[in-house]
């Protein structure tokens, strides 16, 4: 779509209003993403959306940063909060699952996970979940930290190699991956095991095992717990 046709599809949208809402400010950026995907996401782009001069726009929105604050805090809020188990270790599985959730489908994940500036408050009641169920697991504070940052990382960490992969394979359609056809160059008397597993390479590294490997993190935490003698089911602190 021309900027021009973009202007044009804004005002017949929205119009031009005289006190732009954030609700519409959040929308336009909603659908260029969905549209032209998070790398069109620019200040400039967006006013053009609105139909408006990017300098009125920003008395609204101070900076891109800001406005990706407000499409994460958007779908923070709307994600419905389920009733966790009772059980502490199963209350810790089921939290930390939900920090997969959150983050799920976030386009610009990648600057999610690097700047601190992007946190909302919205999603902080996942992780008071985390910390909650470590600490009624037996966890001491510090070790609940550390286990809230090894779930994080190795959870944005699934999710932005998920979503990378994504990206890749629909910009080049045409083709099939590099890393397939270095398979197909090898030879068994060399890499006998990467030749046998070619074919179904690709299937079995596309899996989504996320679950069960978020469960065998938590068991190694949840062992260390129980050698160390800790209390399995503490109060809640």
């Amino acid at each position: 779509m021309r900027s021009s046709e973009a202007g044009t599809t804004g005002r017949k949208r929205m119009g031009r209003p005289s006190q732009l809402s954030q609700e519409a400010i959040i929308e336009a950026a909603q659908r260029i993403i969905d549209a032209e995907g998070d790398g069109s996401l620019s200040m400039r782009r967006l006013a053009r959306e609105l139909s408006i001069t990017p300098m009125a726009l920003y008395h609204h929105v101070r900076d891109r940063d800001q406005l990706l604050r407000l499409l994460l805090e958007t779908k923070a809020r709307n994600l419905p909060r389920p009733s966790l188990p009772e059980d502490p270790r199963e209350r810790l599985t089921a939290a930390a699952q939900l920090l997969h959730d959150v983050l799920a489908d976030c386009p610009f994940l990648g600057e999610i996970l690097t700047s601190d500036d992007l946190m909302t408050a919205s999603c902080l009641w996942v992780i008071e979940a985390v910390l909650e169920a470590a600490l009624a697991c037996g966890f001491a504070v510090d070790e609940a930290v550390g286990l809230y940052r090894a779930v994080a990382h190795y959870t944005g960490g699934e999710l932005l190699i998920r979503l990378t992969r994504e990206r890749h394979l629909a910009a080049h359609r045409d083709r099939p991956p590099y890393r397939a056809r270095a398979l197909a160059t090898l030879q068994p008397q060399t890499h006998p095991r990467l030749c046998a597993l070619a074919d179904r390479w690709p299937a079995l590294t596309s899996r989504d095992t996320h679950r069960a490997g978020l469960q065998a993190l938590l068991d190694g935490f949840f062992r260390t717990l129980d050698a160390g003698g800790a209390p399995a089911a503490a109060g809640p602190v």
